[in-house]
């Protein structure tokens, strides 16, 4: 009931409004003040101090700073194997599995139009119908720079504006179409498993979204905006684990694969914690390949 009532009330909240709030007091830089707060966070979310780079509230110069904290070398090991494609985040994974029917899973009752997701656009549409989704929630507590699941050139990123609803799991399961209305950054990146999109969803409170190569997206309100990559003066390429973006406050990750590229690894199901580098999928060619005849042993 207390979920229900509290996805009902942001219906009516100004969520932009409230964003640039919380963004003015998590860029104060007033020691006590920033000090406290990260100390709070710490022990409130019970974040492991242990694996970032800076260990102490008073290292990071102001709450934000601390949020996007990056972590010791080794702290998120990459997979041996070459192939395997990993997950871009630390988080919950809240759904994972196909696409179908132009169609993406959100919750029980609910599921959103994967061309509403990529902000209207059919044609990029058509190039993830049938294919592969998985949808990964950053708590509080969590790190929160995105990675690149497998590497990759990237081919354009667009922004769609909207709203900025909380997308934890009650939110998640009371309001339709979730992910297809907060805001959004959307990057498409071209791999040898064919396209790759990684889109960070913005929520309530995220005073906002960066990426490496574009900084502060700041696009124009309530206007989708794009941008082609690809030419020699906006090349872009990232190799398997290189960071994407951050989140300024949490929110979701979502990535998806085009049909028949890639197949995701059995263990994985919603509900279950995972966090950035662990193994996620393998292309679809690796589960088809037929072992070697007893007869090609044989002549071996």
């Amino acid at each position: 009931m207390k979920e229900k009532l509290f996805a009902a009330i942001q219906y009516v909240l100004p969520h932009h409004l409230i964003s640039r709030t919380v963004h003015y007091f998590v860029e104060c830089q007033i020691p006590w003040f920033k000090n406290g707060l990260i100390r709070w966070a710490i022990d409130h979310y019970d974040v492991n101090m242990s694996e970032a780079k800076r260990e102490e509230a008073e290292d990071y110069i102001h709450f934000n700073d601390f949020f996007t904290r990056s972590l010791k070398d080794g702290a998120r090991p990459l997979p041996e194997d070459p192939e395997m494609i990993v997950s871009p985040a630390d988080g919950v994974i809240s759904q994972i599995g196909d696409i179908k029917n132009g169609r993406i899973f959100q919750a029980k009752g609910h599921d959103y139009s994967l061309v509403e997701l990529l902000g209207g656009d059919l044609e990029l549409g058509q190039e993830f119908m049938g294919g592969k989704f998985a949808t990964i929630y950053l708590s509080p507590r969590d790190y929160h720079r995105v990675h690149i699941p497998a590497a990759g050139a990237l081919h354009r990123m667009v922004h769609v504006p909207g709203r900025l609803f909380s997308v934890n799991q009650g939110t998640v399961e009371n309001i339709p179409n979730l992910f297809a209305r907060n805001e959004r950054v959307i990057s498409i990146f071209d791999t040898q498993y064919g396209p790759m999109a990684v889109i960070m969803v913005g929520a309530i409170n995220v005073a906002s979204i960066e990426t490496v190569w574009a900084g502060l997206v700041t696009p124009q309100r309530g206007q989708v905006s794009s941008v082609t990559y690809g030419e020699a003066s906006q090349s872009v390429e990232l190799n398997r684990g290189g960071e994407l973006g951050r989140f300024k406050l949490g929110s979701t990750a979502i990535v998806l694969f085009g049909k028949d590229q890639v197949e995701w690894l059995e263990n994985w199901q919603p509900g279950l914690s995972i966090q950035m580098g662990e193994a996620m999928a393998r292309s679809k060619d690796m589960y088809t390949q037929k072992p070697p005849s007893d007869d090609a042993i044989a002549e071996k």
